[in-house]
């Protein structure tokens, strides 16, 4: 029931992205930045030497999430994290016990998000409880409030938490826009299997460097 231990595999590039139903076109004056689950609990599943061994793909998606972390608060994007709390207990962690256990401890060892990718002043952060970054919090609300209905989706792990949240979004009228190269899974094709279940369904796969380039020109601008 615990987290796999789980090995490098290469990130998509953009020729290996699939191609999206959705006609849905970035605009940073609409977009949000989401870093979902980038703690210390979660990243230690890729190894104790994950962010120094070369070839890490958890090392490769959090260099990218920096470039659109950089990005996104030169242009003025409101940037969210969520990161969950150690020592849930049922009622609070639900069924996710019966699949994962008791998960995280209340320690900085596994809360803690990891340092490069540290919320900054003007960051929001919000407690997660379910899979959905959207469930039991104010994200939808915190979004609405700034006039955004894009959220551009990073984090942790692609097929499950950063996709329920992609779905929910879509389910809201919030447009989701999935980056290939700034997610990470417990292998490619669990990768690959959200990114297309995104593209086919609820949104728009992307990839960090057009994304960078997007949210620079309105920094520009």
């Amino acid at each position: 029931m615990a987290l796999p231990k789980i090995p490098d595999y290469p990130l998509p590039t953009a020729a290996e992205l699939p191609t999206p139903r959705a006609p849905f076109a970035l605009a940073p004056g609409r977009a949000a930045l989401l870093v979902h689950d980038m703690q210390r609990y979660f990243c230690a599943a890729y190894g104790s030497d994950a962010f120094t061994r070369q070839g890490s793909t958890i090392a490769a998606a959090a260099a990218n999430i920096v470039r659109l972390l950089e990005a996104a608060r030169a242009a003025g994007v409101p940037v969210f994290y969520t990161a969950q709390k150690g020592n849930q207990f049922r009622p609070d962690r639900g069924l996710q016990a019966a699949l994962w256990g008791p998960g995280m401890s209340a320690i900085p060892e596994h809360e803690e998000i990891i340092p490069m990718l540290a919320p900054a002043e003007g960051d929001i952060t919000l407690v997660k409880h379910r899979y959905s970054a959207f469930q039991r919090s104010n994200l939808a609300h915190l979004m609405r409030a700034r006039g955004r209905d894009q959220l551009i989706v990073t984090g942790i792990y692609a097929h499950i938490g950063c996709l329920a949240t992609a779905a929910e979004a879509f389910q809201r009228d919030i447009e989701p826009f999935f980056v290939g190269d700034a997610l990470a899974d417990f292998s490619r094709a669990q990768q690959d299997m959200a990114l297309s279940w995104i593209a086919g369904c609820s949104g728009v796969p992307v990839i960090t460097e057009d994304v960078v380039q997007t949210l620079g020109i309105a920094a520009q601008g």
